[in-house]
Formats: C-alpha cells, sequence, structure tokens
C-alpha cells in the first residue's frame, strides 16, 4: 500500500473539523495557552517564509496542548495598510475584492498544510465588525485622556 497523501492528508484534516479538535475550551479548569503567529498580509500567496513562521506557532501549539494546556492558537488577516492595496493596484483590481480573494486563498493553502488554527475565531482587520469594536476602544481610549499627541524624535526614512 503506497502513502496518497492527497487522500491521507484530507481524511484527517476533515476528521479534525469535523472535531473541532483544534479549538479552546470555554471552561476555565485548565490552565491556558494563547499562541498567536504574527497574522499575514493577504497581498499575495503564501511562500516558504509563511510555512516557516506557521509551523513553528504551531508545534508550540501541539506542544502545549499535549501538556493538557487550553490552547487558543487563531488566525486572521492584517488586511490593512499598502502592502495589500498596492498589490491591488498592481493587479487592476478593488482592494476589498483582492484581499477578501487571497483570504480564500490562503486559508486553503494553510488548511492544505494541516496547521491547527482555531477557525471559529478568524478574522480580518478590515471586517466591518473588527474596524467598529477597534474605534470604539480608541474612543474610549481617548474619553479617558489616555491619547495624547506630542512633538519626539523618530526613527523614519523618508524613501521606504
Amino acid at each position: 500500500m503506497s502513502y496518497n497523501p492527497s487522500e491521507i492528508e484530507a481524511k484527517w484534516q476533515k476528521k479534525w473539523d469535523d472535531e473541532k479538535a483544534f479549538e479552546p475550551d470555554d471552561g476555565y479548569e485548565r490552565k491556558k495557552k494563547y499562541i498567536l503567529s504574527m497574522f499575514p498580509f493577504p497581498s499575495g500567496r503564501l511562500h516558504m517564509g509563511h510555512v516557516r513562521n506557521y509551523a513553528i506557532g504551531d508545534a508550540f501549539a501541539r506542544y502545549y496542548r499535549k501538556q493538557n494546556f487550553n490552547v487558543l492558537h487563531p488566525i486572521g488577516w492584517d488586511a490593512f495598510g499598502m502592502p495589500a492595496e498596492n498589490a491591488a493596484i498592481k493587479h487592476g483590481r478593488h482592494p476589498k475584492e483582492w484581499t477578501y480573494s487571497n483570504i480564500d486563498y490562503m486559508r486553503k493553502e494553510l488548511n492544505t498544510l494541516g496547521l491547527s488554527f482555531s477557525k471559529t475565531r478568524e478574522f480580518a482587520t478590515c471586517d466591518v465588525l473588527y474596524t467598529k469594536w477597534e474605534q470604539e476602544f480608541i474612543i474610549k481610549m481617548f474619553e479617558q485622556k489616555l491619547l495624547f499627541r506630542e512633538s519626539t524624535t523618530v526613527n523614519w526614512c523618508e524613501s521606504c
């Protein structure tokens, strides 16, 4: 019997999804661990640098699950900013359509790798609900005088 990766890996990925194997418990009985890998910019396709970074975070998440920790290992998409917008313009597409198209594609690629992300807590920083809560948080900080403006020296490269 030969190893058929597309068949065997799909079988186990479906089982993990059906069992919600990588979702944390809502209870408080076990020690908790939050493992966050940097969210990717959905400006193109995944590359080996993504695989390296997400494999490291995934190894930690799996290790702590085996140590009986209640692990939250979310995935999200850093969808605001120049990388996504510039890529959309370069490809002649609207940034919103380009971004969500890339999120769908990258999600499939990450799923194919069998990474153990929590799928129920996924979000993109361009989602309306995310920006609503972010704006509310900033307004509360402003009202409590936790935000201020001042002139100061910063490291900045005008040509970048």
